[in-house]
């Protein structure tokens, strides 16, 4: 049985108002497996039953609307430790990865799997900031990876990401303009970390969760325009 964890008027009235030029990133508990929170959320924004509401994987992995509601609105979620995000838009692929802390060889990891300078900027991070540093650049790498809909196999080391002052930024991407991608690091709160990543221009970042009473409320601060 699934667990509802939206009132259904209040979350048509978000969705409602995904304008052109946003993003909506939803925030939800995970309180159970499988795909149904990604479902009532699309099934909102769709104005369709979520038992309307078909999924099937591209051919590396990326969730799609199937039937005829393909392409009726762009999303992307990742999941960890029992939180999850979604990711909305209309118009741009977003891409989205969410991780927690954990124990990591980050350094090793980040030879292995990271460009050279990545690696080489990780190893100059004092030791108790790596494993955090290194899931900062890892889900900046994955969101890109999600929003041109491939996954890991088309390797990390063919784009470079640096963790600036003002955010990751994506140096190059082989095949395409990095000039082109926005990236955006989303302050979930401690032992999270995420990134928001599209091919396109600048948009409203909305954060959104489930409130206590139904009714969605903003959990991250609002980024305003890239």
């Amino acid at each position: 049985m699934a667990v509802m964890i939206f009132a259904a008027d209040s979350l048509a009235k978000v969705a409602e108002r995904l304008g052109p030029d946003e993003v909506h990133v939803w925030l939800l508990p995970l309180m159970e497996r499988g795909r149904e929170p990604l479902r009532q959320i699309l099934a909102a924004y769709l104005h369709r039953p979520p038992s309307e509401v078909r999924l099937i994987a591209g051919p590396h992995g990326r969730p799609a609307l199937a039937g005829t509601l393909a392409g009726a609105i762009d999303f992307n979620w990742s999941h960890s430790a029992g939180h999850a995000l979604v990711a909305l838009a209309r118009g741009i692929a977003p891409g989205i990865d969410l991780e927690c802390d954990r124990p990591l060889r980050a350094l090793a990891l980040a030879r292995r799997y990271f460009t050279a300078d990545e690696a080489a900027w990780l190893a100059r991070q004092p030791e108790a900031r790596q494993t955090a540093a290194f899931l900062d650049l890892w889900t900046a790498k994955e969101a890109v990876l999600k929003a041109l809909g491939r996954g890991l196999g088309f390797g990390l080391d063919r784009l470079t990401i640096t963790c600036e002052a003002t955010g990751p930024r994506l140096r190059r991407l082989e095949g395409d303009d990095p000039d082109a991608w926005q990236l955006h690091a989303l302050q979930l709160g401690e032992g999270l970390h995420a990134t928001l990543a599209w091919r396109g221009g600048p948009r409203r970042i909305r954060g959104l969760r489930p409130g206590d009473r139904g009714a969605a409320e903003a959990s991250f601060p609002d980024t305003g325009h890239a």
